[in-house]
């Protein structure tokens, strides 16, 4: 189990926004807005050794900031948000270790695999990592695409995430009712998760360092981590950057 830093941008800036708030036209909730560029935390994260992290473009605009973010921690984030075949290998050689693929996956809502073999073969799986935040629905959890507004027909479970694990490195999972809320993170979710056929991030309603020692305890240390909207680091008051070392050590 270890930490996994975000940096989120919108509009060019660094972030943190309550996911569920996301809506074309209108401005979403906003828990914190940096002074801070995208550069100065890669550099930071480079400084401190936590690899691993993403970079997210919430939106249009944030492309400068994202490169200069790549840029600055070379082979130490990836890179998520309008992610398609023609673009992947730009963030790649802008120094992304991986390419994070979200709504592309999808056609009006449907699993494409069509679109995920193509992402594949520009890429290769080992620098492919598939987003599959989602929100519950029913008995289970249904992956929501284009900025967590469109829900789509793919379940978050065992059989999904076993075809899916060959075709990729790696799964980004936003709880996204919880993201950004400072509620506490989806016990429900974390314990679907721990299962999971390849490395899986966790993301969402992390309020505290009880909260991250519970997911450690509900995933068996399976699950790597990230903290947003709590972190000091993003105008949190629930967790301390420098805390997050003990966490460091990889799977």
């Amino acid at each position: 189990m270890r930490f996994r830093p975000c940096i989120d941008l919108h509009e060019g800036l660094v972030k943190q926004i309550v996911g569920s708030t996301l809506r074309d036209g209108q401005p979403p909730e906003t828990n914190f807005t940096s002074a801070r560029s995208a550069a100065d935390y890669a550099r930071m994260f480079r400084n401190d050794g936590f690899d691993g992290g993403h970079v997210i473009m919430i939106g249009p605009g944030n492309d400068a900031a994202a490169e200069s973010a790549l840029r600055a921690f070379p082979g130490g984030l990836q890179i998520g948000g309008g992610i398609r075949p023609e673009n992947a290998a730009h963030w790649l050689e802008c120094g992304a270790a991986a390419v994070i693929a979200t709504s592309f996956l999808f056609d009006a809502g449907a699993f494409s695999w069509n679109r995920l073999r193509a992402l594949e073969a520009e890429v290769g799986a080992d620098r492919l990592v598939v987003d599959l935040s989602c929100a519950p629905r029913g008995a289970g959890y249904r992956v929501m695409a284009d900025r967590w507004q469109t829900e789509t027909d793919l379940t978050v479970d065992a059989a999904s995430l076993g075809s899916l694990a060959p075709h990729c490195s790696e799964f980004l999972i936003h709880a996204v009712e919880v993201e950004g809320r400072r509620s506490g993170p989806d016990p429900a979710l974390i314990e679907l998760l721990a299962a999971a056929p390849r490395p899986t991030t966790y993301a969402g309603g992390i309020r505290d360092l009880a909260d991250i020692e519970s997911l450690g305890a509900r995933s068996g240390g399976t699950l790597d981590f990230t903290v947003g909207s709590a972190l000091d680091l993003f105008g949190g008051d629930g967790v301390r950057y420098a805390e997050l070392s003990r966490y460091r050590r990889a799977r």
